[in-house]
């Protein structure tokens, strides 16, 4: 073993569903072997990683804003009247959803 270049041994384990994935991933290159191929992958592989925090606001947003039209619409449909905050808070609502969904678009530029 002293004489080998690679003489670290890693061992690690997976599912077979993982283990199907790999496979499949693998059957896409020339290499048949296990070491060459996850060794590439660790050493030369990629993660991407997705920043989603504008998506939780905007669902949030959106949560906020359905959760004021079905109060509206209870009113309404009970017979109550409809106040005029009531759609001027919609509407600025739905221009801070606008706003997130711009945000996150140009983002992805």
């Amino acid at each position: 073993m002293a004489n080998r270049k690679r003489n670290i041994q890693m061992k690690f384990w997976v599912t077979e569903e993982e283990k199907r994935l790999i496979d499949e991933k693998m059957s896409q290159l020339p290499t048949k072997r296990y070491g060459a191929y996850l060794r590439k992958m660790a050493i030369d592989g990629y993660i991407i990683q997705v920043d989603t925090t504008d998506i939780r606001e905007m669902t949030k947003a959106l949560g906020s804003i359905g959760r004021n039209i079905n109060q509206i619409a209870r009113r309404v449909n009970a017979g109550g009247p409809a106040y005029q905050a009531d759609m001027e808070e919609i509407r600025e609502r739905l221009e801070q959803i606008w706003q997130l969904q711009r945000r996150i678009l140009l983002s992805q530029r």
